[in-house]
């Protein structure tokens, strides 16, 4: 329907990916200011047979509004569940989005201020006009993308900036997930031009502006990025750090960091060093230690030739990741994922930021003492790492690799835009201390034989671009032809025994739990997580003896995963995370009733029966490290 753009090509003898620059989270500092773009848009999809008309009427010269009709639309929130209208619900193809906005005075005036458009995500291809001039596009739906936007403003301070976003979601096999496009040609049962949207994953396939748009400054000599990784020995902790800096070619960089109470705790000078941090307060996860998630701030400060001066101010956590052969280490210790698998999902917003939700699941997690998430099966909104950063919550950080069915998706092409999205990913996430291991697809048909060159390659290059954390992918494939799993350090498993597999019998789920978890153990000698467990829970629904979609059913799968679980996790296994914590949406279909009845929550927040149990068990697993204070122990108040 479209042309697919990627970042750069595959050659068969050597993959590689141009991915440049910086992408720091926009801070405002003494000398950087943001200015957030969220709100009410003019929103219109274009429903031309072919999608194309918005490009070939070219939209974006003009306002939106004489295009055609238009109406109101939320930015950030999906597009889909916004109105009344069931062919804008299910839309694929082109939608356009337009605001116009007022750039400070200040800001034009000043030569040397440089001014940036930065939108947070935008599923899936996006491509972004100023005043009808093209400043930017990017493939993927759950990344940030910007681009300096001075030579395009309006230097007249009597008009506005008019900004135009025109978002695709449609998926094929080389995007990232995956999908497929099947036109219907039998004029007997649908009308010419029919087609439908496929995919292999479990959920709604959201579109639209998802995350904050914003203008930020910097000055013309500017800190571009910063990398910091960390480490201690005794009670001294060191962060070594590197800085990159555009706009200066000798510039003079000063390093600070200080504590919680705002006192420096060590200094340094370069765009490279190592920070030496006496007496050090390590980042541990919550539950494991009563001063879970300690921050330190980084302030690195340049001054250019010129006398410019930049300021950024990164939280950096203090803190070590290793992996052995049956253990998982933080700061040298044992830990244990008891946690959860999430979706950015809610009711009329569907995956659009929103701050009340994000704080109400976190308040969730920490009632039910969960330690851990995955961001299944996409990265999430910067702000939820932030927040993991400063609750001391651990996270498996994933990328978008989900529903990789067809042996097409596994070809250069494919893998090439794998690669990006990998760079894109570390590049936003790497100084996250809550982010401790990278993972790079779920549940991927990796059982065919291209498997085994495409993961290789995927994983190596994760590791190249992050060599302090370890790799996984997320497998539902037999242990014994995974061609995948010899490449990564933690086996992640996923497994519905009585649900997906002999549905209703629960006797079944010992002998098939103990025989998955001892023969990838026997294979790979590697720590095992299971990444997904779980079943439908309709909430209310309730049946003596359990029966399959009850809360009662729902309650005994847990206790019996539990209990094969306390067994294993003496021996190799390293984590639990039950999917899911909230029931989410997915596209319809005769197995799903308004959505994935999984969650621990309903979609509302509301607790189901299993929710308690698992807070029983999380609290009791935590209870049992020995570490929390009095206070801290369960019951929480």
């Amino acid at each position: 329907m479209w042309p697919l753009k990627l970042a750069c090509l595959a050659a068969v003898c050597g993959l590689t990916v141009c991915v440049t620059g910086g992408m720091l989270y926009p801070r405002e500092s003494p000398s950087r200011e943001r200015k957030e773009l969220d709100g009410l848009w003019t929103f219109r999809a274009d429903f031309s047979p072919d999608r194309n008309s918005g490009f070939s009427q070219a939209w974006f010269k003009q306002p939106l509004a004489e295009t055609g009709p238009v109406i109101d639309m939320a930015v950030p929130s999906s597009f889909n569940d916004i109105t009344q209208d069931a062919e804008l619900r299910d839309f694929i193809g082109w939608v356009w989005y337009e605001k116009e906005v007022w750039v400070p005075v200040r800001w034009l005036q000043d030569k040397d201020t440089r001014i940036v458009l930065r939108v947070g995500s935008a599923h899936y291809f996006s491509v972004v006009w100023v005043n009808g001039v093209k400043v930017m596009e990017h493939e993927g739906g759950h990344l940030p993308f910007e681009a300096d936007i001075d030579s395009v403003i309006q230097k007249d301070m009597s008009m506005p900036c008019r900004i135009t976003v025109a978002v695709n979601n449609t998926l094929n096999l080389h995007t990232l997930p995956p999908g497929t496009i099947t036109y219907m040609k039998d004029r007997t049962k649908y009308p010419t031009g029919y087609f439908v949207q496929g995919y292999n994953f479990d959920f709604f396939n959201y579109a639209g502006i998802h995350r904050s748009v914003l203008l930020y400054t910097t000055p013309r000599a500017y800190i571009d990025d910063i990398t910091v990784n960390t480490n201690f020995s005794d009670s001294t902790g060191f962060v070594f750090y590197n800085v990159s800096v555009v706009g200066s070619a000798k510039p003079a960089v000063k390093v600070t960091l200080s504590g919680k109470d705002g006192r420096c705790v060590a200094t340094a000078d370069g765009t490279s060093g190592i920070l030496k941090v006496p007496e050090v307060n390590l980042w541990w996860p919550y539950l494991m230690h009563e001063n879970a998630g300690y921050l330190y701030s980084m302030e690195v400060q340049l001054t250019a030739e010129s006398g410019q001066i930049d300021v950024y101010v990164l939280p950096v956590g203090i803190r070590t990741v290793e992996v052995t052969s049956s253990k998982f280490l933080i700061n040298k210790k044992p830990f244990y994922f008891h946690g959860v698998n999430k979706h950015e999902d809610a009711d009329i917003r569907g995956k659009g930021f929103d701050w009340p939700l994000i704080v109400k699941d976190f308040n969730l997690m920490k009632w039910m003492g969960a330690n851990s998430f995955r961001t299944s099966h996409y990265p999430y909104a910067e702000e939820i790492l932030q927040m993991a950063d400063r609750h001391g919550i651990v996270v498996i950080d994933e990328c978008p690799g989900v529903g990789i069915k067809d042996i097409h998706s596994f070809g250069n092409e494919s893998l090439a835009h794998h690669l990006v999205v990998m760079e894109e990913l570390v590049r936003r996430d790497k100084n996250h201390p809550s982010v401790v291991m990278w993972s790079v697809a779920n549940e991927p048909a990796a059982e065919m034989p291209p498997a085994a060159f495409y993961f290789k390659q995927l994983v190596a290059h994760t590791k190249s671009l992050d060599r302090m954390r370890p790799v996984t992918f997320i497998t539902a494939s037999n242990y014994a032809r995974d061609l995948g799993a010899p490449y990564v350090d933690v086996i992640c498993v996923n497994s519905y025994f009585s649900w997906y597999h002999d549905p209703g019998h629960l006797e079944v789920i010992p002998i098939q739990l103990n025989t998955q978890f001892d023969n990838w153990y026997g294979k790979y000698k590697k720590p095992i997580i299971q990444s997904e467990y779980g079943a439908d829970a309709v909430p209310g629904l309730h049946s003596d003896p359990p029966a399959m979609f009850t809360e009662e059913y729902q309650k005994r799968v847990l206790q019996s995963y539990h209990t094969v679980f306390d067994q294993k996790r003496k021996e190799f296994v390293v984590g639990e995370l039950i999917w899911n914590f909230a029931d989410f949406m997915t596209s319809q279909g005769i197995t799903r009733v308004v959505g994935n009845k999984k969650g621990m929550f309903t979609r509302q927040r509301q607790p189901k029966s299993a929710a308690f149990l698992l807070r029983e068990r999380y609290w009791t697993i935590a209870n049992g490290t020995g570490v929390l204070p009095t206070w801290a122990k369960y019951p929480c108040q």
